[in-house]
């Protein structure tokens, strides 16, 4: 799979931390951590990372305009979800998910998916 520069989308601190020990220790490099929508939008306008995983619900923000964005630019992403949450849109819904919590063991298989597609 090589080393990847990603951008994380995570409202939760502690989780966004874990999830970058992970990445990390996965040999991958963490571009940037947003907690909001406005945040991901400004770093996806930014570029320089190869994919991003998106908690779907960033405190009670839905992160879909984030994912079109990241369509329209052709960057992979990867949905991350805690469960009770509604399924994604339908443009959506071929895109990987990773339930939380996260754990090391599913983290590479969802990135390899979003880069599959």
């Amino acid at each position: 799979m090589g080393q990847r520069s990603i951008l994380v989308v995570e409202d939760e601190p502690l989780i966004a931390m874990m999830l970058e020990d992970f990445l990390e220790s996965l040999g991958h490099s963490v571009t940037a951590t947003c907690e909001s929508v406005q945040d991901a939008m400004a770093e996806a306008d930014k570029g320089g990372f190869d994919i991003a995983i998106l908690d779907v619900n960033l405190k009670g923000e839905s992160v879909w305009p984030v994912a079109q964005r990241l369509r329209d630019m052709q960057i992979p992403f990867v949905l991350a979800t805690g469960g009770h949450v509604d399924p994604p849109p339908a443009q959506f819904a071929n895109v990987p998910v990773i339930e939380k919590p996260y754990t090391v063991d599913r983290v590479t298989p969802a990135l390899d998916a979003a880069f599959a597609l």
